[in-house]
């Protein structure tokens, strides 16, 4: 599955979060919604996009915006990256694939020589109809919160 497009409708899904609850796409409609979709805890720039998306939540909620991670790491992991880093997004998780292979993310990468499957770093706003309003692919961290919650914000 590719990228979706600007203006497709974002895909439905219903996932586990950290904390034991569960989150679903449909029962969002009337809200934006930023999806971002990293490969995995405790890496350094999971890490930083997680501590920026938490510092600016705030700014989030103000545009009627909920910043939601996903990553195919356990709920549990999620925990413990949430309370090491005092986290205050939530955080999804797809330990299955299916709803990360649906937005696109979920693609074989290669380092080093090596092919491998993985989650390539994207991050998707949706609108409050639930579609999609902006993509971003290959997402470089640095500066990338402060350009997302500028397009929330005009969304």
């Amino acid at each position: 599955m590719s990228i979706l497009t600007q203006g497709s409708l974002a895909p439905d899904f219903d996932l586990p979060t950290d904390g034991g609850s569960r989150i679903k796409l449909s029962e969002l409609k009337g809200r934006k919604v930023v999806l971002y979709f990293y490969p995995k805890d405790n890496t350094s720039g999971c890490t930083v996009e997680a501590i920026d998306f938490s510092a600016r939540q705030a700014d989030f909620e103000a545009a009627d915006t909920l910043v939601i991670g996903v990553s195919p790491d356990s709920v549990q992991s999620h925990e413990r990256f949430r309370k090491k880093h005092k986290l205050s997004i939530t955080l999804a998780s797809d330990e299955n694939k299916a709803m990360l292979e649906s937005y696109g993310v979920w693609e074989e990468k290669s380092m080093f020589g090596h092919k491998y499957m993985g989650v390539v770093r994207t991050t998707y706003l949706i609108d409050r109809d639930g579609r999609i309003a902006r993509t971003w692919e290959k997402v470089k961290v640095k500066g990338h919160v402060d350009e997302v919650l500028a397009a929330a914000r005009s969304a």
